[in-house]
Order: C-alpha cells, then structure tokens, then sequence
C-alpha cells in the first residue's frame, strides 16, 4: 500500500497463513474421525468372527476352510485396528507440524507487530512537528509586518523567540522526517523478510500436506491390498474342499458296518404239522457302495461352487 501506516497487506497474508492452519486442522480431525471407524469396524469384525458361529459342526475339507475363513476374517478386523493406530499417528504429525509452524511464525509476527508500533508512532510524531512548524511560519511572517514603534521592542522580543522555535521546530521536523525513513527503511526490509518467511513456510505447508494426502490414500489401498490378500487364502482354502472326500469322510466316520440286517424270518410256534419245511435264514447281502455323487447344481445367477477363474489380485 502507498499508504505507510497501512497493514492492509501484512493483515492478508496473516490470514491465508491462518486458513491453512486451519485446513491442516480440518484434515488431522478427519483422520482422527476415520480411526474411529476404522477401529470401531475392526473390533466389530473380530467379535463376529470369535462369537458367531459359522458352520461348526462341518467335517473334514469345508470345516478347514471355514476355519481359514475365521481366521482371515478375524486378520481382516486387527488389520483395521492397525490402520486406526497408523491414522491417529499420521494426525498426530499433522498437528505436531502446525505447531511448529505456528511456533516459527509466532517469532515473526511479534518482531513485525513491534516494527509496525514503532513505525506508526514515528509517524504520527512526524505528521505532529511538521504541523506545529507549518503554524509557526504564518505567525512569524505576521509579527515581521506589524511594526509599530509602540510595539517594536515586544515584537522584536517576540520575532526573535518565534524565530528560535520555528527553527528548532524545523530542525526537530528534520530529524524526525529522518528517523521515520531510517524505520520505514527498517520496517520494509523486516516486512520483505517475513514475507519471505511465509512464502516459504506456505510452500512447506502445501507440500506436507499434499504429501500427508497422498501417504493416507495409499494406507488405504495398502489396506485393501492386504485384506484381499486374506481373502485370497480363503480363496485358496475353498479350492481344496472337495465334496468328494467330504462325503466319505462322513461316511467313514458314522459307518455302523458293511452288512445290511438280514430279514425277518417267519416261524410257526402253533401247527409244527402245517410247516414240516424249516425255511432258510437268508445269507446277509454286502451293501455295495452308490453311484457317483450328484453334480451341485447353481440357481441362475449364482456363482459355481469353489469357481476362482478370472480373479486377479489387484
């Protein structure tokens, strides 16, 4: 600004300055949000994966991957518990880098406030001599021109006194017009500097900032490269269920025996007469072993059983 008093433009980048603290602030605060939920999402899912029950009383190949599913699950939820705790210590460099800022401009800002004081002061004092010398001067010329004889001595008296002030009235306007340059020279090297110092400590608050954008979005995709890396094994574990051994497993863990009961023979405790003929007791038939088991059929729509052909790890 022309104008030497004027803070118009300091008073800018102060607040620019302050509105990115500000928007540092708002960006901490929505990490600490998101660690709440992230926390929150991850005791949830262990709780579900410890209390709810998920196919218990499965045998043998399904049984273990139902476990690998629980297990995976439970991965899943203490992986989002870490990722709560990476958050909030991502917040907590945010704000340990705010403060530190704030710190370093804080020295600042007092040695511009004092200068800008000290300036104004100078100024006002200036603008205050040089008036009372541009007073002094009219009344001088006045007394030169009224000379009356009656009057001589007093006015010679007066002229002279007039003189004296006027002429330390200028030179104190003088000195003080010289002091005022001396802190207005002052006053815009410390102002170039602070600028200097701002237009720095802005660029390093754009560039942490966009850096703590950028390390967060890439937790999150670490995040999900590690939980579908979770999910891949229980992936995995589904490929090697087999309905097959599943099934004979059952069978070979519940079988009672390889013989069918014989039948029922009738015998006559009333006429042994009517039935000399004794009957055979039937020889016990071995039970063969089924045909093949039946293939699983999917509604429309739904996905095959155990089918992993054209996933691709991301």
């Amino acid at each position: 600004s022309t104008d030497l008093t004027s803070t118009v433009g300091y008073d800018s980048i102060i607040q620019h300055l302050n509105d990115g603290r500000k928007n540092c602030k708002e960006f901490e605060d929505f990490l600490k949000e998101r660690a709440i939920i992230e926390e929150k999402y991850g005791k949830e899912l262990i709780n579900l994966s410890k209390k709810k029950p998920c196919g218990q009383t499965e045998l043998n190949t399904l049984k273990r991957s139902l476990d690998v599913f629980k297990q995976q699950i439970d991965n899943v939820g203490q992986s989002h518990i870490q990722l709560a705790q990476t958050l909030r210590e991502e917040a907590k460099k945010m704000e340990e880098f705010r403060e530190k800022q704030k710190l370093h401009r804080k020295k600042i800002e007092l040695i511009m406030d004092a200068i800008h004081k000290n300036r104004n002061l100078q100024y006002k004092k200036t603008m205050e001599v040089k008036q009372t010398s541009c007073c002094l001067l009219p009344y001088g010329s006045m007394l030169l021109t009224s000379t009356s004889l009656s009057h001589f001595w007093q006015l010679f008296l007066k002229l002279a006194q007039t003189k004296s002030a006027l002429e330390d009235s200028d030179r104190s306007y003088q000195q003080n017009v010289t002091t005022l340059e001396k802190i207005r020279e002052e006053w815009q090297n410390e102002h170039i500097k602070a600028c200097e110092f701002f237009e720095t400590q802005e660029c390093e608050r754009i560039n942490y900032f966009r850096n703590a954008v950028w390390l967060h979005v890439n937790q999150l995709s670490q995040d999900c490269v590690q939980n579908d890396e979770k999910y891949e094994e229980i992936r995995k574990s589904l490929e090697m269920c087999s309905i097959e051994k599943d099934i004979d497993f059952f069978v070979n863990l519940r079988k009672t025996g390889n013989l069918a009961p014989a039948p029922v023979v009738y015998e006559n405790y009333y006429n042994t007469q009517r039935n000399a003929t004794p009957v055979r007791s039937p020889v016990p038939v071995p039970i063969s072993r089924r045909g093949p088991l039946p293939t699983p059929t999917s509604a429309p729509g739904e996905p095959d059983y155990a089918t992993v052909d054209g996933y691709s790890l991301i």
